[in-house]
């Protein structure tokens, strides 16, 4: 089984106690999104193939990395760097730190270990086309410089807009006083051909999450949860099926251990924060004792410890 930690919240910049104790517990508890009965998912070293770890800031999580390779546990690092403006970003590390954090995880683990992600892209009046084009670019030759380089994939996806990131992307231009579009699919995809090209002159391969409407040449459809990744990695042959998690998802099958409504990063376009002040809430009430990342509401109010 494939662990994936966590594209619902961002466990190695905040949750990283708490990890490490279910670690050591050898089973964590994740509420069910949609209401149905919580699952209790093995942590167990016989039971996990390898974890995938989805992040902005993977610094504060440098310790547990480092005893999980010494157990010999493989992992990868979906890591996200955009270097959008705090209008956008509110509380995400600079991207220089972000990219010093790459090239550790490089010189620590290999260069295989982390996947850079340029996503979402969005565009405002703060980050028009020129704009990305010119960050793409500067965050690019960073981490292909060397020998050696510092990653060797990079993942790319249009912002989906569903109701609550709207509702949040507009509230934030009100107050932060910018426009912004979710433009058509030909202009999508212009963009994103135009970003897959200049990955490819440095050396990178680039892959699009789940949007396989916006393909063009020479841009893959990607796998976040990547088996044969993780068996490089590993060095030895992982047995997973592909098991999406949306139409167009190629990912293996994984377990994911986090929770929506987690994540106090302040990205206005996230898919998996409704509103922002719920989310820090929930960060400061977050007990690391507790099998669930977030404890589920008892019914009639208030939150339910797990066993």
């Amino acid at each position: 089984m494939i662990v994936s930690a966590s594209y619902r919240t961002d466990i190695p910049a905040f949750y990283g106690a708490w990890f490490r104790a279910r670690l050591a517990a050898g089973f964590c508890r994740v509420a069910n999104p949609h209401g149905g009965k919580p699952s209790e998912i093995s942590l167990r070293p016989e039971d996990v193939d390898g974890f995938v770890f989805w992040t902005r800031n993977a610094r504060p999580f440098r310790p547990v990395l480092e005893d999980l390779a010494a157990r010999g546990i493989p992992f990868v690092i979906q890591y996200t760097v955009t270097g959008y403006p705090r209008a956008l970003e509110t509380s995400v590390i600079a991207p220089e730190r972000a990219l010093e954090d790459l090239r550790w995880i490089r010189d620590r683990f290999g260069a295989r270990a982390a996947v850079w992600r340029y996503d979402p892209v969005i565009l405002t009046s703060l980050t028009p086309p020129a704009r990305h084009r010119a960050q793409f670019v500067r965050l690019a030759q960073a981490l292909t410089r060397g020998p050696p380089r510092t990653v060797d994939e990079v993942v790319l996806s249009f912002a989906t807009v569903y109701a609550k990131t709207k509702a949040n992307t507009d509230r934030a231009a009100n107050r932060r006083g910018f426009a912004w579009e979710d433009p058509a699919a030909d202009a999508k995809r212009a963009l994103l051909a135009e970003l897959a090209g200049l990955a490819i002159e440095r050396g990178l391969t680039p892959t699009l999450c789940s949007q396989t409407d916006l393909l063009s040449p020479g841009l893959a459809p990607s796998r976040c949860i990547d088996a044969e990744r993780l068996s490089a990695i590993a060095q030895r042959p992982l047995a997973a099926r592909a098991k999406g998690n949306r139409p167009g998802c190629l990912c293996a099958e994984s377990r994911d251990i986090g929770a929506y409504d987690s994540c106090p990063h302040g990205c206005v376009y996230c898919y998996a924060v409704r509103r922002g002040d719920r989310a820090k809430e929930r960060h400061r009430a977050h007990d690391p004792g507790d099998p669930f990342l977030i404890a589920p509401a008892r019914p009639g109010g208030g939150a339910g410890r797990g066993r």
